[in-house]
């Protein structure tokens, strides 16, 4: 049916890209591994031997690569999403398919990048010591929960950037913002109490959180220690919720009108 067909090449562009990456320079995968660890490496300098932040946490060498390859899934699908339909132009105007596929295959393809970059950092966590836990087990069920927050942002900014160009440089200010509005490069516990509720409002927040919690150090805060209970993280379940619904009803409204509009 249509929605066999759909799913069919949603994987087909998915994989296309994926493999474009991989397969049409020469050093290829190292291209995908090369922005994460050149961060990694200036990070890791600067919050160790100048602010000397990293030197008091537990294993934050493999927290802070760890966080980095995660949150450049979250950056690389949603940038990249933010032109994929206008990129599209072609094929949208020609053929008849949910154009739901196009934003969703680039999400498909950051996350096929995200798996195999995850086996780098596998190598790096037993290498620093990191015990294996049960808690691995729960890594995927926050992975999901990144991945819906994920694929509402890149619905909303692709079809918004058909009518507004300007969508595209908004996003990726707000995209570095994020980066430093959430506990990547620092845990949660030296951020002063009087701005938790704030970074705790940013959906982002609580997946880190509990991801080092659950893959790094069992003795760090769970995202509910952190938010003091369950009404701690209404704010960040809240505005995912809304963000989840407005980025549907503005994709579902601007996907007929697509063709129309480039």
């Amino acid at each position: 049916g249509g929605w066999r067909r759909s799913m069919d090449l949603l994987y087909l562009i998915a994989v296309n890209d994926f493999k474009k990456t991989y397969f049409d320079t020469v050093l290829g995968y190292i291209w995908s591994l090369f922005r994460p660890l050149i961060l990694f490496a200036v990070l890791l300098f600067v919050f160790t031997q100048i602010f000397r932040i990293g030197s008091e946490v537990e294993h934050y060498p493999v927290m802070l690569l760890f966080n980095i390859v995660v949150f450049t899934f979250f950056q690389e699908a949603t940038l990249a999403s933010v032109t994929s339909v206008v990129a599209q132009e072609g094929v949208v105007r020609k053929t008849q398919f949910p154009r739901l596929v196009i934003p969703l295959a680039v999400v498909l393809t950051a996350l096929f990048n995200f798996g195999v970059n995850l086996i780098v950092v596998l190598v790096f966590l037993l290498a620093s010591g990191v015990s294996v836990e049960w808690t691995w087990l729960l890594f995927p069920v926050v992975i999901t929960v990144l991945g819906v927050i994920t694929v509402a942002v890149s619905l909303l900014v692709s079809s918004l950037f058909v009518r507004f160009r300007d969508v595209g440089i908004i996003w990726g200010v707000l995209a570095t913002a994020l980066f430093y509005a959430t506990p990547v490069l620092y845990p949660i516990e030296i951020v002063p109490e009087r701005f938790h509720d704030i970074i705790l409002a940013n959906p982002l927040t609580p997946i880190f959180i509990e991801l080092r919690h659950l893959v790094i150090d069992n003795s760090a805060p769970t995202a509910l220690d952190a938010a003091g209970g369950w009404l701690g993280l209404l704010p960040a379940f809240l505005i995912t919720v809304v963000l989840c619904v407005v980025a549907v009803r503005v994709f579902s409204r601007e996907a007929p009108r697509i063709a129309e509009e480039l």
